[in-house]
């Protein structure tokens, strides 16, 4: 992001969804020369009071969006919400950043892909795992399409144990408030890594086995193949003990090239605050630039998202189907 020319305004933001992710966006804003928290919104009133004296508080989307003067909006609502709250955003002309994924699925994706195209205003859903600087490392190392060293397999893996990391976000282990569990939740961070790292945007998914307890999915193993012929295998799991979110990239010649995106951050979710300071940057520039197709990652996601369910043959609940 261009910092600002001397004597403009940064941009005001306003955050809708005090949970855990929050506190990421908000840090971001407050440390970014081009973005400053101007409104917060929640529907817990005791969350609100720990906002006194900082940014504008509101217990309802639509009632900040009609009375702040905004220049763009993080959705981090429950995911069940993100269509309705994204939705009303876009109407009120006013750029969205959504917390992946963009809905519940890709026929609610494609509607909100379509409104922001009809009134031109960016939709822009955040990976923040491709703006970790260890993932950004290795594809700087991969070799350019077409060169004879060319990638031949992307593994990633996203392992934890979810109630270490949701605090009192419990909706995560809701299958019709989260989308389905894993897959639907960390399926499209992995997914758009190996969309990066593969340097291709259509996947297609080959193989899926997802394992349920009490309606949520914990674990999955997924593989992908691009239209190149490349291949990816994703691992998630929700029960794993301790955490684990890496990448490995094969070439044709057989090296190996691997990211820790833990590494170097060794505190309780320290590697998030660098990522998110990258999702606003990138935002700025999808508000700055508004390119065509802004949104088509976040729907993409849900696609990929969708299809593992239908190979696994695993029931979806709630809007997911």
């Amino acid at each position: 992001m261009t910092p600002p020319a001397p004597g403009a305004r940064p941009r005001r933001l306003g955050v809708i969804g005090l949970g855990v992710i929050s506190r990421f966006y908000l840090a971001a804003a407050e440390t970014l020369p081009g973005w400053t928290p101007a409104a917060v919104c929640d529907l817990r009133e005791e969350t609100l009071a720990a906002h006194r004296g900082g940014a504008a508080r509101h217990t309802d989307h639509r009632s900040m969006l009609a009375r702040e003067d905004l220049d763009a909006v993080v959705v981090a609502v429950p995911n069940h919400a993100h269509a309705e709250v994204c939705a009303d955003a876009l109407r009120a002309g006013v750029p969205v950043c959504v917390e992946k994924p963009l809905a519940l699925s890709p026929p609610e994706g494609a509607v909100l892909a379509a409104l922001s195209r009809e009134r031109g205003v960016p939709l822009f859903t955040a990976f923040h795992r491709r703006y970790n600087d260890r993932v950004l490392g290795l594809a700087r190392a991969l070799p350019p399409p077409g060169a004879p060293r060319a990638v031949e397999s992307v593994r990633v893996r996203y392992l934890e144990r979810i109630e270490d990391h949701i605090g009192a976000d419990t909706w995560y282990l809701d299958p019709d408030r989260c989308g389905g569990g894993c897959v639907a939740d960390n399926g499209p961070n992995a997914f758009d890594l190996v969309r990066l790292l593969l340097g291709e945007p259509s996947l297609t998914v080959v193989s899926a086995e997802v394992a349920r307890e009490d309606g949520v999915d914990r674990r999955a193993v997924i593989g992908l193949e691009a239209q190149s012929g490349a291949r990816a295998g994703v691992e998630l799991d929700w029960s794993h003990p301790g955490e684990v979110k890496d990448v490995a990239v094969r070439l044709t010649d057989g090296t190996v090239l691997e990211a820790d995106m833990l590494a170097g951050r060794p505190g309780f979710k320290e590697s998030l605050w660098h990522e998110y300071e990258g999702v606003l940057r990138d935002f700025a520039r999808v508000c700055d630039e508004a390119p065509a197709g802004a949104a088509e990652g976040g729907v993409a996601a849900l696609e990929l998202v969708a299809a593992c369910y239908t190979l696994a043959g695993a029931p979806v609940s709630g809007a997911a189907r």
